[in-house]
């Protein structure tokens, strides 16, 4: 007898937290964060050494909640630290679970989500999965390419959101993600903004290695001659300019916070430099939705904002005076991680998709 419903537990691990949810079909049953505090996590020297830890805080959870493990038909982890490769939803193998625990590409506390989600599958003989994970990389060609031979511009996206907010704009619109152009942009600590063409993300902005508008921590594209002259200026250390960029930048440098709450609280109260730097990102953003409008070659059926920042009304009136003539803009705020990585492994289990085998190969090795 086919099996026609199916419990999926999702795991999300971030920097100081690990959230969970637990889906029966399409859906969340149970939603929770577990924080990690700074004295929990101090002794472990490297991120990949928190596996047990996170590992024991997720089975803690469960129990704590009556949740019977093995009710679960399947695990679906968020991802990281793989090698580039197509979007949709990959059954994980050993070769993406030992790239993931290595953390030999990247290392970031999301790669667990493959590693924990692997472990108890494998433990309780059940699928494990991850879908899109942050390494889809879908560009063009063309959209590699820069000024510097050997330099290539590369594929770094808020992929899980970006590709579920695709999903859920088609199905609301009672259309295929495949059928349609769109360009999406993730507002929240990081900001991307992509161009989907009939379901690939064609090109974006590098969210890791400075490209971009800037964001509440992110400094986004800057002229590379003054960065340099900062490089060899002796004021910063390697690591410090690098913090710079994707850590310390952006809102973070120009106000001392990375809250947006906090910086239109502070507009709220007169405060003119921050309604100058919220104004630049907001412009920031326009021009790099403008730059995907070019990508889809003018043929967009719709700007879809998502992210935190797109709960913020401003944030949304003044992209729309800026891009509202390309395409309608949609608002789809907040982020759906967890829903989109049981959703991924729900279409698979229901034969609506076939899971993907990852190769350790990257999809792109240069011309």
């Amino acid at each position: 007898m086919v099996k026609n419903s199916f419990r999926i537990l999702a795991i999300n691990p971030g920097s100081t937290s690990t959230k969970i949810g637990l889906f029966d079909d399409e859906e969340c049953v149970f939603k929770v964060t577990i924080e990690h505090s700074a004295e929990e996590l101090k002794p472990f020297k490297e991120i990949s050494d928190q596996r047990e830890f996170r590992l024991e805080m997720v089975l803690k959870t469960l129990k704590e909640n009556k949740i019977d493990i093995t009710s679960i038909d399947a695990f679906s982890g968020r991802g990281g630290s793989l090698e580039c490769c197509e979007g949709g939803t990959y059954i994980i193998n050993d070769l993406m679970y030992n790239d993931a625990k290595s953390m030999r590409i990247v290392k970031h506390p999301s790669a667990l989500g493959i590693v924990i989600a692997k472990e108890l599958g494998d433990k309780y003989e059940k699928p494990s999965f991850c879908v899109n994970p942050p390494d889809v990389d879908e560009f063009n060609l063309e959209a590699r390419i820069t000024g510097i031979p050997g330099i290539y511009r590369e594929s770094r996206i808020h992929a899980l959101n970006q590709k579920e907010i695709g999903i859920r704009y088609a199905k609301k619109i009672k259309k295929k993600y495949t059928d349609l152009n769109l360009i999406i942009c993730h507002a929240g600590g990081g900001i991307s903004v992509a161009a989907h063409n009939h379901g690939k993300m064609i090109d974006c902005n590098d969210i890791v290695n400075g490209d971009g508008p800037m964001a509440p921590n992110r400094s986004g594209f800057v002229p590379a001659k003054p960065l340099i002259n900062l490089c060899f200026s002796g004021k910063y250390s390697e690591a410090e300019i690098k913090a710079l960029i994707n850590k310390n930048g952006g809102i973070m440098a120009h106000l001392g916070t990375a809250d947006m709450k906090e910086v239109t609280q502070m507009i709220a109260a007169g405060n003119k430099k921050a309604q100058i730097i919220y104004d630049a990102m907001i412009y920031q953003i326009a021009k790099q939705i403008g730059a995907m409008y070019a990508a889809l070659k003018g043929n967009c059926s719709a700007i879809i904002l998502t992210g935190g920042i797109a709960n913020d009304a401003y944030y949304v009136k003044k992209i729309q005076k800026y891009v509202g003539k390309m395409a309608k803009v949609v608002v789809m705020a907040g982020e759906f991680e967890l829903e989109a990585l049981a959703a991924g492994a729900l279409r698979v289990l229901k034969k609506e998709e076939v899971a993907k085998n990852y190769k350790s190969e990257p999809v792109f090795k240069g011309i």
